[in-house]
């Protein structure tokens, strides 16, 4: 593939998953003010009412719930809360795989076998049963949800900082700062680092997409963030014992998660052709 035809992939990719992540954004960040509602306070009266009801002169356009409570309103109120767990977790993922793997690459020796061993046990435990055990034992809370997701999904970050700081380390440029007796430290921090900054990025917006799905199954599951708290996983959790009386309590949710994994791939392939574009 040439280098134009590449960056125009990258430039469709890019602005597709932009144009999702930045509509279910606006929904999060901007909606709650417009559509100012209780997203826990019920209406016994107005229950289970479809799409495009209006009750007591209160228009619900994606309809209410099996209390009563607006759904495009925990639906907004979801999305923030599942949105600022996925995001949290995932820099401290980023946060502690590329710590670990710059030390395991450029320190080498048995730091290097130790760290590797420590991925390797990581990458081999099922991940999402290893996230309800932990959720199980803890204690379902936002705080809990958190940390497990963050803690658990180090290892890859950890592999791709290795393999590039493994590269660096070899380069010109760094032998002649090691000649010239800068330390260790300085030659970490501004040589290695900010050339494997830019793939832990890329890598981040396609672990994200993961990240979503997993808080989403937890909460599907009642492990997550306890109800009357909406997130989009227990939304849907909520809404699937009355599926055939409501279908629209789990397609309206789904369809937001759905967006916002289309979303972060379609972002970081853009990225990734637009790094290989470079690089070429």
């Amino acid at each position: 593939m040439t280098p134009e035809l590449r960056r125009s992939f990258a430039g469709i990719d890019g602005c597709v998953g932009a144009i999702l992540l930045i509509a279910v954004l606006l929904l999060a960040v901007l909606g709650p003010q417009l559509w100012a509602l209780d997203p826990i306070k019920g209406v016994l009266t107005a229950t289970f009412k479809p799409p495009g009801t209006i009750v007591a002169g209160q228009w619900h356009p994606l309809g209410t719930d099996q209390l009563g409570r607006d759904l495009l309103v925990r639906i907004m109120a979801g999305t923030q809360l599942s949105l600022g767990i996925v995001v949290i977790a995932g820099l401290i993922s980023a946060l502690i795989g590329t710590g670990l793997g710059l030390l395991a690459g450029y320190a080498g020796g048995w730091i290097d076998i130790v760290i590797m061993r420590l991925v390797d046990i990581q990458l081999s435990i099922p991940f999402i049963l290893l996230v309800l055990l932990v959720i199980a034992v803890l204690g379902p809370s936002i705080a809990n949800v958190v940390i497990v997701l963050g803690v658990t999904g180090w290892a890859i970050f950890a592999r791709v900082a290795r393999a590039r700081t493994l590269e660096v380390r070899e380069l010109d440029y760094v032998e002649a700062a090691r000649a010239l007796g800068a330390s260790r430290l300085r030659i970490v921090l501004r040589h290695i680092l900010p050339n494997i900054v830019t793939p832990q990025i890329v890598l981040l917006t396609l672990d994200l997409p993961r990240l979503i799905v997993l808080e989403a199954s937890i909460g599907f599951l009642g492990l997550g963030v306890q109800p009357p708290v909406p997130t989009l996983g227990n939304l849907i959790g909520e809404g699937r014992s009355y599926l055939l009386v409501a279908d629209w309590l789990v397609i309206y949710p789904g369809l937001v998660i759905a967006a916002l994994v289309i979303g972060f791939n379609f972002l970081g392939d853009g990225l990734i052709r637009l790094t290989q574009v470079r690089v070429d």
